[in-house]
């Protein structure tokens, strides 16, 4: 079965409040990606990576805005702390770090520390949705007869396969071998939260409680903000730290 041992639901209704309620996508903003409906809003950052022998180590983004010169602040993008688009993908800034911020793609140990804090702010930890991007080839080469007739949640530019499972879910492996693909979204059937990683972003953005969002914040093991829904997302929403000299890319 191609998403982690579990086939495409039949029925993507569940998903449909989210569908009717995120803004459209071309505002570019946290509420295009986690419905407007919460009253408070985190954005978590990709670390980048260190690499220590066999090991990788967590880079959090204020350690390398400390090294270059930059400021923390909720709306940091990794080209104006970093200085270029090109440390994207393309290079790094060793020895401070060797791995880009993973993009599209949340993280195992960041997921592992979402669920710990996410699982005391629903009532249904295990009966949980998980979307996944309809684009990514990867995860469903070789099992193209399976998913290919099943329904995806559209959204504003954006398909989704949905698979259901208890919130643990959100940190396996949506890919095949070699490949690693996380759920792209994800929510609990009760609705208490929402956590979108978009195909194109390096960080991920959850909406919740204030109690929950407070709780994220502290929550050890994460690098995170406080937001609100109508924030940029864009590559030059940062209007603290200059932009990259070479664009977007």
């Amino acid at each position: 079965m191609p998403f982690a041992g579990r086939e495409p639901e039949l029925d993507v209704s569940p998903g449909s409040w989210i569908a009717d309620a995120v803004r459209p996508f071309r505002e570019h903003v946290v509420a295009s990606l986690v419905p407007p409906v919460f009253a408070a809003y985190a954005r978590v950052f990709h670390p980048a990576a260190r690499y220590d022998d066999l090991d990788d180590v967590d880079v959090p983004w204020a350690e390398v805005a400390a090294a270059n010169g930059t400021v923390v602040h909720p709306a940091m993008e990794w080209g104006s702390i970093t200085g270029s688009m090109e440390y994207f993908e393309n290079a790094d800034q060793s020895p401070l770090w060797d791995g880009a911020p993973a993009r599209g793609h949340l993280p195992v140990q960041v997921a592992r520390a979402l669920i710990d804090v996410l699982r005391r702010h629903t009532a249904t930890p295990d009966d949980c949705w998980f979307g996944i991007w309809h684009g990514h080839a990867s995860i469903w080469h070789g099992h193209g007869s399976v998913v290919a007739d099943r329904p995806t949640l559209a959204l504003p530019a954006r398909e989704h396969w949905l698979v259901r499972g208890p919130i643990a879910l959100a940190a396996e492996n949506m890919a095949e071998e070699p490949a690693e693909q996380s759920a792209n979204l994800w929510w609990p059937a009760d609705r208490a939260w929402c956590v979108a990683t978009d195909i194109d972003l390096v960080t991920t953005y959850v909406g919740g409680s204030p109690r929950c969002i407070a709780d994220l914040l502290s929550a050890p093991g994460l690098e995170t903000a406080p937001v609100p829904p109508d924030q940029l997302i864009t590559w030059d929403a940062d209007t603290v730290n200059p932009l990259p000299a070479d664009g977007p890319g």
